[in-house]
């Protein structure tokens, strides 16, 4: 048991999940990630590089995730923008990785040492091109310790990046956490081919579109091309509209096939609530205190809270009750994950918002204010 930074939890899961290779650049509010792996991952084996600049970042730790090193490089706001091109190229070459971006106050410069979660659309969208994500919100330490574990095994099993979207607060706070027992963890490891001689190896093959396609490490024997161009399943270019069609499809597939089982949101006294908090990251801990003042008041208010933010968890809006009159969606930022939860409402009930970007908490004061108007 320890009292820790959200930063520090972060680093100590990475090394827990089996990460052995970081590359980045030091970047306010995420520098703690670097500085403790810089020096716990070489007493395991493990390789640390500080890099020149954040593009050289992603690019060093994709390199390593092919040679077959779980991976990861932690970035802010700024950062995260010059990494979204290797993004995508990680996303259309299946590179297992895992991007940290502890959220700051923008756009720009910004607040370097302020709140917010104003790259929520970025971390979706940022790239060129048409892609799924994996994108995971913590909202305290605890969360910090597991959502980094999950994000190492999904990245690994899934073949994709995986973005861990937390900000200052988290990552600045400090809170208990229990670690596992040695052994406890349970890690993922990416799917390998099978050695036959006599059947020519085409790394991009799957059996279905939900299927994994088993890409072998560099240096293993294989003999395989990885290009940033649409490819066919040999992984040279190919510029084929049925081939190119089918090789998208599967990167969407892969995802929304198991989109149940990747997406984890907590509910919190839904079963007579007539107003819904939706909320996710550190604003998620200032609705769990509205809805026990507003319970203690006989206000009915019910919290969703979204430790999964993309793929974006739909099904959650459709099972709400019909006494459910209004979700309010809690945020720092102008509104962004608001028109997700429109969408997903389909007009069932009202969609309100409660936003700051003045770069300081949500409190649950203004949220209760909000909730009283309902």
């Amino acid at each position: 048991m320890k009292f820790i930074q959200g930063n520090v939890a972060c680093a100590e899961a990475a090394v827990a999940a089996g990460v052995r290779f970081f590359a980045g650049y030091p970047i306010t509010p995420s520098s703690e990630i670097a500085e403790v792996l810089s020096r716990k991952l070489p007493r395991v084996g493990g390789k640390f590089l500080q890099m020149e600049d954040e593009i050289a970042g992603i690019g060093a730790i994709l390199g390593a995730s092919l040679a077959g090193k779980k991976v990861l490089t932690a970035t802010s706001g700024p950062g995260f923008s010059l990494k979204q091109e290797l993004l995508g190229f990680a996303a259309l070459c299946e590179i297992p990785c895992v991007i940290v971006n502890v959220q700051r106050g923008g756009p720009s410069t910004g607040l370097p040492t302020s709140p917010a979660q104003s790259d929520v659309m970025q971390a979706r969208w940022g790239t060129h091109g048409d892609h799924p994500i994996i994108v995971l919100s913590p909202s305290s330490v605890k969360e910090t310790y597991d959502l980094t574990v999950r994000a190492v095994n999904l990245s690994e099993s899934l073949r994709t990046p995986v973005i861990l979207l937390t900000d200052e607060i988290v990552g600045h706070m400090y809170e208990r956490i229990e670690f596992p027992k040695k052994g406890a963890l349970k890690l993922t490891e990416r799917p390998k081919p099978e050695k036959d001689p006599n059947k020519k190896y085409l790394p991009f093959d799957t059996d279905s579109p939900a299927d994994i396609p088993r890409i072998a490490n560099f240096g293993e024997g294989f003999r395989f091309h990885v290009t940033g161009l649409v490819h066919d399943l040999d992984g040279f270019p190919v510029n084929v509209p049925d081939k190119n069609e089918a090789l998208l499809f599967r990167l969407h597939e892969k995802i929304n096939a198991r989109r149940k089982d990747i997406c984890m949101v907590d509910r919190h006294r839904l079963e007579d609530a007539s107003v819904v908090l939706c909320s996710y990251g550190a604003t998620s801990r200032s609705c769990d205190q509205v809805v026990k003042e507003a319970r203690a008041k006989g206000v009915k208010v019910g919290s969703i809270g979204l430790k999964t933010v993309w793929p974006f968890p739909d099904f959650v809006f459709d099972e709400l009750g019909k006494n459910v009159e209004t979700v309010i969606v809690c945020e720092m930022n102008m509104g962004q994950i608001v028109r997700e939860v429109e969408r997903a409402a389909k007009g069932r009930f009202k969609i309100e918002g409660v936003n700051s970007v003045r770069g300081t908490m949500l409190t649950p004061m203004e949220i209760f204010e909000k909730v009283k108007k309902c």
